[in-house]
Order: structure tokens, then C-alpha cells, then sequence
């Protein structure tokens, strides 16, 4: 269980970049192991972070309330794979209590689907009114092979289970072209037909996977505009705080986002920071500069004597704060390319959060 933290937080400055992009959506990044090993996010023998090195549910609670007290207004709960980590709905339930506050609008989770069965109501409960989950095909053996350890009918049950406890579900889909190119419309009529969105994203390139990237790699440009031929396509300015861009698609009724980091770059507006598992804190996904923010609070001890010299140590994780928004950059360099074989970025995205 977590220990009771402060329901209300103090007023304080909004986080906001040089370039003037104010920082309200927080990615967490809650435990980089997972019970997949999809081909496209990490390579089948992976090898997970010690306990030691692994931020403490509680930690995690006090950096999270340390971004709402500066403007964060929602926060997304990834992993590896969120579900898997013990005691995950404590943190869910816990963080909830900004919700409660008015502090916090929306508190969002990413799961691979797999243990979704289990907690969506738990979920529920605790404040979460919108999960994504992954689902790159509806074949159950090409299923298997993409995620090397992923039964398709779990997943199944995992979406049918978040519906059922009143989750709003949006898939994402991972546009491979050898693997699901020609399924994108099968997955887009099955989204419809559950009263899903649907989201379409490009691989990226991060860490080594064992695998080709630019043989995964389909760019969304073409994919969107073969649909165009098809389908009506209407732009929509809906945003729900994340990088995606959304159509409304009128013959099935769907509304269908297209994450194009490779394509079209979404930095002119971004307003998100990811936080790892170990208290790192990338300003940008397609870069490796980081703020050691597990240093900071160990060494106020935040995370443990909640009693002790708060203001103090808020102070301290402020200017940690102050420091690494300023370090922020104008965007990111992904490229896939022949010339370009190693990944962009030598982490993984599991350890990152998706």
C-alpha cells in the first residue's frame, strides 16, 4: 500500500519550455518489463533493470504530484507493460485523489491488453476513464509472431473487459509492412464496430531489436492516402494531449489517428515529457538527454520520510524541474534509412513508456 500523501498541492509556476510550449502531459513510464517482446519495441532476450534501480511506487507518486503542482494536467501510465508491475492499482488510486482535487484532468493507461481482463474494473474505480491498447492484427498466429509471447485471444477478452467496465478504448496499431499492411482496414472496421478509436503509428527507431527497421517500416503518408481513395477522410482538430493527428472516417463512423514521428513530425506542439521506471526524465523522445530526477528525491528522501524537511526538498525537485524543461529541444531526428541501420536512439522504448 502506499502511504496517505497530500490530497492538495501548493500553487506553483507552470513548467514552460524556451520555446514557449507549456509542459501539462506527463508519460510514466511505471516498469520497463513486460510479458511480450513485440519485434518492433525490443529484442526476445531482453534484460530488465534490478529492483534497486527501479523507482518505489511512492517515488513515482511524489514525481507525479511534483509535475501537477507545476501544470501537468494529465498523465499517461506506461510500461513495458503497466500491468504487470505489483501494486499498480495502489499508484492508480492514489494519483486518483488529484482527480478528486480538480488538480489532474485525466489519468490514462497503455497496456499491451494481456492482464486488462483483471483490472479494468479496478481502473474504473480508481479514476481512469480511457485506456490504449495495442493490437497490431486480428490474426492469432501473426499476432503470435509479433509479439513472440502474446496470445491474440487474451487480448481480446482484455478489450471486451475494459468496454464492459466503462473504459473508453482506443487501439493503436504499429503500421509494419510485411505484417499488418494489408489488415489496417480490418482493423479499422473491427475499432468501429466495438465503438473503438483507432491509431495508426509508425515505427521508430529505438533501441536494437534484432530486427530490420526499414523492412517494418510503412510510412503513413502512403497508408493515409490509399485510404483517401476509399474512404472519406475529414480532419479533425480533436487532440487528446498526445501526438496524434485524427480524421473522422464517414463510412465506418470512426475517428482514426496517425502518430507520424518519421513522416510529419509533431514537435511544434509538443507539451509532453516521459519519465522511466529508474526516475530518468527524457525532454524528448528522439533524444538522449535526460534529467537524473531519482537522485534528487533519494536524496531529499521525498519518497520516505514524507514527515521531514518538505519544503526543502520540494524546493530541490523544483529546480530539477526548472532545469530540465529549460534543456527541453525544438524537436526530435528520427530517420529510417539504409545508411542508417543502428537505432536513433540506443534505448529501448519499454524502458522509455510508449
Amino acid at each position: 500500500m502506499i502511504a496517505d500523501l497530500p490530497a492538495t498541492l501548493p500553487a506553483a509556476e507552470p513548467l514552460v519550455d524556451r520555446y514557449g510550449r507549456a509542459i501539462s502531459y506527463l508519460r510514466v513510464s511505471v516498469t520497463d518489463r513486460c510479458d511480450f517482446r513485440c519485434v518492433y519495441c525490443m529484442a526476445e532476450d531482453m534484460v530488465f533493470l534490478p529492483k534497486a534501480e527501479v523507482l518505489s511506487l511512492e517515488e513515482i507518486d511524489v514525481l507525479a504530484s511534483a509535475f501537477i503542482r507545476r501544470g501537468t494536467r494529465r498523465i499517461r501510465l506506461t510500461g513495458g507493460e503497466p500491468l504487470v508491475r505489483r501494486g499498480i492499482i495502489d499508484l492508480v488510486r492514489s494519483l486518483g485523489r488529484h482527480l478528486k482535487t480538480g488538480a489532474l484532468d485525466e489519468l490514462t493507461l497503455t497496456s499491451n491488453g494481456s492482464q486488462m481482463a483483471r483490472h479494468a474494473q479496478s481502473l474504473f474505480d480508481a479514476g481512469v476513464r480511457r485506456v490504449n491498447i495495442s493490437l497490431d492484427t486480428l490474426d492469432a498466429e501473426k499476432f503470435a509472431r509479433i509479439t513472440r509471447w502474446g496470445r491474440l485471444g487474451q487480448v481480446l477478452e482484455g478489450i471486451a473487459a475494459a468496454t464492459a467496465a466503462g473504459l473508453k478504448v482506443k487501439l493503436n496499431t504499429v503500421a509494419l509492412a510485411h505484417e499488418n499492411a494489408d489488415e489496417i482496414e480490418a482493423l479499422m472496421q473491427f475499432a468501429a464496430a466495438g465503438g473503438h478509436d483507432l491509431t495508426l503509428i509508425e515505427t521508430m527507431p529505438l533501441g536494437e531489436i534484432n530486427e530490420d527497421r526499414m523492412d517494418q517500416y510503412l510510412p503513413l503518408s502512403r497508408v493515409r492516402r490509399d485510404l483517401a481513395q476509399r474512404y472519406t477522410l475529414t480532419d479533425l482538430p480533436h487532440r487528446t494531449g498526445g501526438p496524434a493527428r485524427y480524421v473522422h472516417v464517414a463510412e465506418l463512423g470512426l475517428q482514426l489517428g496517425f502518430i507520424t514521428p518519421l513522416t510529419h513530425n509533431f514537435c511544434e506542439s509538443c507539451n509532453r515529457v516521459r519519465l522511466t521506471a529508474t526516475g530518468q526524465l527524457y525532454m524528448c523522445l528522439g533524444q538522449d538527454d535526460q534529467a537524473d530526477l531519482r537522485s534528487v528525491l533519494r536524496r531529499a528522501n521525498m519518497g520516505g520520510d514524507l514527515n521531514g524537511n518538505m519544503a526543502g526538498s520540494q524546493a530541490a525537485l523544483d529546480a530539477a524541474l526548472d532545469e530540465a524543461i529549460a534543456r527541453k529541444p525544438k524537436g526530435h531526428d528520427f530517420v529510417i534509412d539504409r545508411r542508417g541501420a543502428q537505432p536513433a536512439v540506443a534505448r529501448h522504448m519499454s524502458l522509455t513508456g510508449g
